[in-house]
């Protein structure tokens, strides 16, 4: 078959890498270069991330065995120790949350108390109507007001009481009692598959970008501005010109079915309904740390988060990206660092577009509704924004496996 892929992020290039063995596979890309929002920007010899800071790990095995064996070696990937702390209350530490209550306890006690007793009195039915519910079903009420519902309401840019918690899942290490009883006595330890992650020795994660787009048929600089079905031939055309016999589509569901030729009203206005948050960041000079990531639940910080990503190089340097939600100016973003010492020198500056999907009341309905309509055409919708999901790398990857492997069964 020959198959059109539209975008060359890391579902694009995965996919593409995946079905170009047996199909003939061409990527479609609108910008000059590959690799979406994992691609990073070099500043003064440092290669930082635009949107986020990507990683990778993985509990898919297959995931590991594929980027390995079939895409960059792991001789050429550096093994890193995630370090996160939490800003809290003056305090710093650790993440996640739930298992530094001895550390709480050390300035808190009433608050450290109050946390161990709504969290091992709570009663998980698995019935949630909405994400500040999940947190406080899941952490108990203490937790859930102190940290969760307003550190949420800042990366959300909404009321947790207005978002559904279909996000949260292999997102957040989810303690049970005993775990949560063992961090009072004991040390329990954060268990998700980023506790620990590979980063490329070059210390630029467009080295594995270029790994991923090595031998891939790819056209950049081209916009789709139409898609169409011409029943004659049974191909599609990209572009009124570009005939192919399958799309696969990363493009953002919120922008997909106002490009297909024909797509009805009801389609469109699902599209609409979604939702998704801008991101700016600021790549910073900055005092040395031993931590990768640090979280900022206080409002009184217009970021919500630092990402040290010096500490993802090898040789470590004193940098740190510092993210907030929305469109927020570089003077703006520049004052609210200058009241923390730690941020030194701002050296560069961004906002992205897409960055992450939103899950707020019209979530469910709204995907459903579109992603009904583009099986029904046979067009593949697929990635974080294409499937509208909180996909990190892997998961990306995971699904781009998944999808070869059902299309090349039905070839």
């Amino acid at each position: 078959m020959k198959i059109a892929i539209l975008g060359a992020g890391i579902s694009g290039l995965s996919i593409a890498r995946l079905l170009s063995k047996e199909h003939e596979v061409q990527v479609l890309e609108r910008k000059s270069h590959a690799g979406g929002i994992a691609r990073t920007r070099t500043v003064d010899l440092v290669s930082y991330h635009l949107v986020g800071g990507h990683c990778f790990n993985s509990r898919y095995s297959d995931v590991m065995d594929w980027v390995f064996k079939e895409v960059m070696p792991q001789d050429h990937w550096n093994k890193i120790t995630r370090s996160a702390v939490i800003k809290f209350k003056g305090h710093e530490i650790r993440y996640p949350i739930e298992f530094a209550v001895k550390e709480i306890f050390a300035f808190d006690k009433e608050l450290a108390l109050n946390i161990t007793r709504d969290f091992l009195v709570s009663e998980d039915d698995e019935t949630y109507s909405n994400l500040e519910q999940w947190f406080r079903k899941k952490f108990g009420h203490t937790l859930a007001e102190e940290y969760f519902i307003p550190y949420n309401a800042k990366i959300w840019n909404r009321k947790p009481a207005d978002m559904d918690p279909a996000w949260v899942e292999g997102k957040l290490p989810i303690p049970n009692k005993v775990s949560f009883f063992e961090s009072l006595i004991d040390k329990a330890e954060d268990k998700m598959p980023h506790s620990e992650f590979y980063y490329p020795k070059s210390n630029n994660q467009n080295t594995f970008l270029e790994a991923l787009s090595d031998n891939l048929k790819i056209v950049y600089d081209l916009e789709v501005r139409s898609i169409g079905y011409s029943s004659l031939d049974n191909r599609w055309l990209i572009n009124k010109e570009m005939s192919y016999d399958l799309v696969i589509s990363t493009l953002p569901m919120d922008v997909l079915p106002h490009l297909i030729e024909g797509c009805p009203d009801r389609v469109k206005e699902a599209a609409g309904r979604l939702k998704y948050n801008k991101v700016s960041n600021v790549l910073w000079e900055s005092q040395p740390t031993t931590h990768t990531w640090t979280y900022i639940p206080d409002s009184s910080s217009l970021f919500h988060r630092y990402i040290h990503i010096g500490n993802f190089f090898r040789p470590v340097k004193n940098v740190t990206i510092t993210e907030a939600i929305g469109e927020k100016t570089y003077d703006e973003m520049v004052e609210s660092g200058k009241k923390d010492s730690f941020l030194i020198k701002p050296l560069d500056y961004h906002v992205s577009d897409h960055a992450y999907v939103v899950f707020d009341e019209h979530y469910h309905t709204a995907t459903e509704t579109i992603k009904a309509y583009l099986s029904g055409i046979g067009i593949h919708t697929h990635g974080r924004f294409g499937e509208w999901q909180y996909y990190n790398m892997d998961v990306c990857i995971k699904k781009s496996i998944d999808l070869s492997q059902l299309i090349n069964s039905a070839a």
